[in-house]
């Protein structure tokens, strides 16, 4: 069992604007679009075929630990994750691997509002209360320009790049704040 499966779920997680939840039957339609949206599959290699998504995605999308569905005014905007980083993946800050990666993408009439932001710093608040001194790392394409001011405003600092998935990617860490003594 990782980490984040032995703390989840969370109660919804309420920032001044948002919702962080569980997946709902209601978000079907907001997931499908996010996964075959061109402009959001910029950086991750590329949009997926909207027939695919419409067969894979079930009525109730799938929950599961670390994913949480972000909602302004009800509707789904955009998902957050907090997922173990593959061993088998370049970058890591422990010797052992195991380290939670925060992960993000929103839908582009979401964009330039600080939404991700805002749900990424209340996701990360939440993991810090719950799994204290766990550090959480984050990787985006170095083109990935509002990404990278995310990460910075975050607290995130860079450890590496690394070439995968044909681009440069940039490795940064979030270390727990230790309290003052």
């Amino acid at each position: 069992m990782t980490d984040i499966e032995r703390v989840w779920p969370p109660a919804p997680i309420r920032t001044e604007r948002l919702v962080l939840r569980e997946p709902e039957a209601r978000d079907r339609a907001a997931v499908i679009e996010l996964f075959t949206s061109p402009e959001v599959g910029t950086y991750i290699g590329g949009p997926r075929a909207r027939e695919e998504m419409e067969r894979a995605v079930p009525e109730v999308p799938r929950r599961r630990p670390g994913l949480l569905m972000v909602a302004l005014d009800e509707a789904m905007i955009g998902i957050v994750t907090l997922d173990p980083r593959a061993a088998e993946r370049p970058g890591h800050v422990r010797p052992e691997a195991g380290e939670t990666e925060l992960g993000y993408m929103f839908l582009p009439q979401a964009w330039g509002r600080g939404y991700a932001g805002e749900a990424c710093a209340a996701a990360l608040d939440w993991f810090s209360e719950v799994l204290p001194g766990e550090p959480v790392v984050l990787t985006t394409q170095t083109a990935n320009e509002p990404s990278l001011r995310v990460a910075a405003k975050l607290g995130f600092t860079e450890v590496e790049r690394f070439e995968e998935f044909g681009a440069e990617q940039w490795f940064g860490v979030r270390h727990p704040l230790t309290p003052a003594g």
